[in-house]
């Protein structure tokens, strides 16, 4: 059973106008866990090549402008393994043992201590959150007696986060298809033709192409297959 005071999170994180906002309240949160730094990532499904990302955190300005600079990001460990994974993972040599660099980088900022869990909605969009310190290991102790609770933090920071971020970075996931568009997309991505769609749907051809015009229309997406790539994404084809 989830806590009063975590209810009162809850509720106080969805209440929030700002992205700025709520990074604040779950940086404050993270705090009262023993955490000085925290970082959210947000990860959206496209594009493929080149997904949109935004990153909040409080780390150190040096910290921040040396991972940029270096492009820590496609070395680091952690987020390698949220992308392959939604168990939370602590910071330690063997984890970080392909980017040594960026270790012993990030523990000459003060940043010696780690967990890190991500998320993932129904739309695609991922999310990871970090909680960092230096001094004291977190040990088996600390993790049974906060892992839980911090799990909840990563879980619900996503949640607060993706439902402000996701409409402005990623409006196609809020289009709405009818059932016929559904219907004729998962045949296009089976490979059929429009003129075999016509044939098992007892519809026109004309029809066919009308509802994935449609598709392509509402996805903002330049052809019929990369209509059904992103309907798929979105799981609107499941």
């Amino acid at each position: 059973m989830i806590a009063v005071w975590q209810e009162d999170q809850i509720h106080t994180l969805f209440a929030l106008e700002g992205e700025s906002e709520i990074f604040s309240m779950i940086a404050s949160i993270a705090r009262d866990f023993g955490f000085d730094h925290c970082a959210y990532g947000l990860r959206m499904p496209l594009p493929l090549t080149q997904p949109k990302v935004a990153m909040f955190n409080n780390y150190p300005q040096a910290w921040q402008r040396q991972y940029q600079a270096q492009n820590y990001l496609a070395a680091d460990p952690t987020v390698q393994h949220g992308m392959r994974s939604l168990l939370p993972v602590v910071w330690s040599e063997n984890l970080f043992s392909s980017a040594r660099e960026l270790w012993e980088d990030a523990r000459s900022f003060g940043l010696e201590v780690g967990w890190a869990q991500s998320s993932r909605d129904i739309n695609g969009v991922g999310g990871m959150l970090t909680l960092a310190r230096s001094g004291e290991p977190i040990s088996a102790a600390e993790l049974r007696a906060k892992g839980q609770q911090m799990s909840l933090l990563a879980q619900i920071a996503h949640m607060a986060m993706s439902q402000r971020l996701t409409p402005k970075m990623f409006p196609e996931s809020q289009v709405q298809l009818s059932p016929r568009e559904i219907e004729v997309l998962r045949w296009t991505g089976d490979g059929k033709t429009s003129g075999e769609i016509s044939d098992i749907l007892n519809i026109s051809e004309r029809t066919v192409n009308f509802h994935i015009g449609n598709a392509i229309t509402k996805l903002n997406t330049p052809n019929k297959t990369a209509a059904v790539v992103r309907a798929a994404l979105l799981g609107m084809l499941s």
